[in-house]
């Protein structure tokens, strides 16, 4: 098969020194791009700013905000049979970037903010019949809001996470999922190496498809 992921954050510019970005670094998107490798699938890896090395025989694309995202999934969605987005895209971005760096005392303490696409919702209607796998980093419970993403997205799969659990969430190791399904099967994974995860998924996805 012909893998599409996106991993890592996105940074969202204020100006050229400033930005707004999360906690991702990666990881568990670069462990997948990995993982299909391994099982012999042609992998193509959309990574925002992360400083991770690229796994061997997988072509890299790196971009940094969300626009440039999106842009670049329309570009190789075409190619692939399976779109795994991994990445954890920034909500929003700032309303204007300053080309220079903005001086406090010039600032008014107040941001204003767009709202950024939503990379599965914006490329549905391409989906035809590609596997589309999302994620759902949540804190506390995320099985109902990864249900409400796996409904209103059309994905096929989607993998939740509690990113407060212990050994789990964003630049550890390890990590610990739940696998849902759209027949609302429920598969948990314990806790064990995001390579290990990233195994088993590629693994369910081979029996989608």
């Amino acid at each position: 098969m012909r893998v599409l992921i996106t991993a890592g954050p996105t940074r969202e510019p204020l100006d050229p020194v400033r930005f707004i970005s999360n906690r991702s670094t990666g990881k568990m998107g670069f462990a997948l791009a990995q993982a299909a490798e391994a099982a012999g699938h042609e992998v193509t890896l959309i990574a925002g700013p992360v400083t991770l090395p690229t796994p061997e025989r997988v072509t890299r694309v790196d971009v940094e905000t969300a626009l440039e995202m999106l842009a670049a999934v329309e570009t190789h969605l075409p190619q692939a049979d399976v779109y795994i987005s991994c990445a954890a895209v920034a909500d929003w971005r700032p309303e204007v970037c300053s080309p220079v760096k903005l001086k406090k005392a010039g600032m008014d303490g107040v941001l204003k903010l767009v709202r950024n696409p939503d990379i599965l919702k914006t490329i549905r209607p391409l989906k035809g019949n590609r596997i589309f796998v999302g994620f759902a980093a949540e804190t506390g419970t995320p099985e109902p809001e990864a249900e409400r993403k796996l409904r209103e997205k059309g994905l096929d799969l989607i993998v939740a996470n509690d990113v407060t659990a212990p050994g789990a969430g964003f630049a550890t190791d390890t990590n610990c999922v739940t696998l849902l399904f759209p027949d609302g099967r429920r598969e948990a994974i314990s806790l064990r190496s995001k390579l290990e995860i990233a195994q088993e998924i590629m693994a369910k996805i081979a029996t989608l498809r």
